[in-house]
């Protein structure tokens, strides 16, 4: 018995019996809530980061989204403002 007896798969056929998988991954989930009210004190390399691989981030008051929207139209949220604050060396 020849291995091609069956012919060839051509390709505007149904590909049958393969054996390859769907790969997924994970979908994060941000939280809802005043991110969208707010804008955040991020790390600039943080942001950079998220415009090429789309991954979350993290605000200082903890808060975790994907950027797409223009901080400056936005008050500063107070959480952050205030760590941000205290982070300061005093004089």
């Amino acid at each position: 018995m020849d291995i091609f007896e069956g012919g060839l798969p051509t390709l505007d056929g149904p590909v049958t019996n393969s054996d390859t998988d769907t790969l997924t991954r994970p979908v994060e989930q941000e939280e809802d809530g005043d991110h969208d009210r707010f804008a955040h004190y991020i790390k600039k390399e943080k942001i950079v980061e998220s415009a090429v691989t789309g991954k979350s981030v993290k605000a200082l008051c903890g808060k975790k989204w994907v950027p797409s929207r223009d901080p400056q139209k936005f008050p500063i949220c107070p959480i952050c403002k205030e760590i941000f604050e205290s982070m300061k060396p005093e004089k």
